[in-house]
């Protein structure tokens, strides 16, 4: 896929699906734009881009809860590159816990990292768009917001707002030409389910039908279809790529 001309913002850019996703944006010709609050590794992965032959890229450290800093950001974007023509809401955080032992301050963070931050980078992106009367805005869901999980309550509620909130923006946003769709990861090899137990592990690889974990690169492929110019007239829809969990 073609992305020449093209800017894109990738928030939680840093590792993972992120940067995986960065990676093949800008080896499709993007200028990209990298979104993190993990500064060193985020400096780190744009070296690696910039080593690979990518053009110029930015980096910044932004809380995408804080909504002052998100439009100082993106402000800041559409003055230095003239457009914003991919937004890809990556950002997200896990909190886990039985719903009884669950602490409402952990409830609160999940919440505010994985809803709250895709709203405002949305909102504000979103402007230009319309300006251009042309965007892609891909969202990052999960299975777990389509299907549930125990000891992820907050985790899936937050996924499940992310796909209700996708759906209305494509439907607010369509007659400017600018799409909003969703991906709904299932168990992805990456940084946060290295960490979970074996038995977790074991659990998870019994429930997915092709009985493998996926892989960043595999996520990223679908993220890239839906922000480019093949998908011109896909909106408002949520593409799991789990290997067969969601029903």
């Amino acid at each position: 896929m073609k992305f020449e001309g093209k800017t894109a913002i990738v928030t939680g850019a840093a590792r993972g699906i992120g940067f995986e996703i960065s990676r093949q944006l800008a080896e499709g010709g993007a200028t990209v734009v990298m979104v993190d609050v993990l500064e060193d590794v985020l400096k780190a992965s744009a070296e690696k881009l910039l080593a690979a032959g990518a053009k110029p890229v930015l980096t910044y450290k932004v809380d995408v809860t804080d909504e002052a800093a998100v439009e100082k950001m993106i402000e800041d974007v559409a003055e230095k590159l003239q457009r914003i023509d991919i937004l890809v809401n990556n950002a997200g955080i896990t909190r886990d816990d039985l719903l009884l032992r669950m602490e409402v301050k952990d409830w609160d963070l999940v919440m505010a990292v994985n809803l709250r931050g895709t709203f405002l980078m949305t909102k504000h992106a979103a402007r230009y768009m319309i300006r251009q009367r042309a965007g892609r805005i891909v969202n990052l869901a999960s299975v777990s917001g389509l299907v549930g999980n125990p000891g992820q309550a907050n985790y899936s509620a937050s996924k499940a707002g992310v796909v209700g909130f996708t759906r209305t923006v494509a439907r607010e946003l369509a007659r400017r030409n600018v799409c909003c769709n969703a991906v709904a990861p299932g168990f992805i090899d990456t940084d946060m389910t290295q960490v979970l137990p074996d038995k977790a592990k074991e659990m998870a690889l019994a429930a997915i039908p092709m009985q493998r974990m996926g892989t960043a690169a595999e996520v990223a492929k679908v993220v890239c279809f839906l922000a480019s110019d093949d998908a011109a007239y896909v909106t408002g829809h949520v593409l799991p790529v789990d290997g067969g969990m969601a029903p």
